[in-house]
């Protein structure tokens, strides 16, 4: 399934078995994580997938045409199960992809999370978030990429800036929905924002 977003000038291409909905004139992308999944490769595991691995989560991805660019999207989940979570994804292949998160832990706080697999996962909190959405941001500046989250769309807290093991110009870049320990839940992506820029500065909020 392949869906054109207004505010994006590249096309998104289903994978997973969830459904994704467009609401066009609204901006607005939901979908209801399927249950039990995940995009995730436990590190302690090495190089072997095991039961805390996963890797078939809802995702809706597509190919930026621009070297640099930053992609934002308000992310709101209905959470309901530990990590439930809505996702900014980057993706070359199953061991090298990274996602920002908006995320359920385990102590019921909502999170902003980041996650970079290059053959297996590492996974690191950035902060609580004490409203039911956050912004979240990925860049691509050259051969690496950065990530941010904003409470209010407009001020910006760095994550992280990494690159993967492969060439940026692989990655797609999109969305994902997961429910790795529950039935499923609910998330909406809106204000999806996407600008043929290069990032400036990482630590200065803009």
């Amino acid at each position: 399934m392949a869906i054109a977003v207004p505010s994006l000038p590249f096309a998104l291409t289903a994978g997973g078995d969830a459904s994704w909905e467009l609401d066009a004139a609204r901006g607005r992308l939901s979908t209801v994580a399927t249950a039990h999944s995940d995009i995730f490769i436990d590190p302690g595991a090495g190089a072997q997938l095991n039961a805390e691995s996963l890797l078939n989560a809802a995702t809706l991805l597509g190919v930026p045409p621009d070297r640099d660019f930053t992609l934002v999207a308000r992310v709101s989940v209905d959470f309901a199960a530990t990590f439930d979570a809505g996702v900014l994804l980057l993706w070359i292949d199953q061991r090298n992809w990274a996602k920002l998160c908006f995320e359920y832990s385990p102590d019921g706080v909502p999170l902003v999370v980041s996650v970079v697999a290059r053959g297996v996962a590492d996974d690191a909190n950035a902060f609580e978030v004490h409203q039911d959405h956050v912004w979240l941001r990925v860049s691509r500046i050259d051969e690496a990429f950065a990530f941010h989250a904003s409470l209010d769309g407009a001020t910006w807290v760095f994550v992280r800036f990494f690159t993967l093991a492969v060439p940026a110009a692989d990655a797609a870049v999109g969305f994902e929905a997961q429910s790795p320990t529950g039935e499923g839940c609910r998330v909406v992506f809106d204000d999806i924002r996407y600008e043929a820029a290069r990032l400036g500065d990482l630590r200065d909020g803009s």
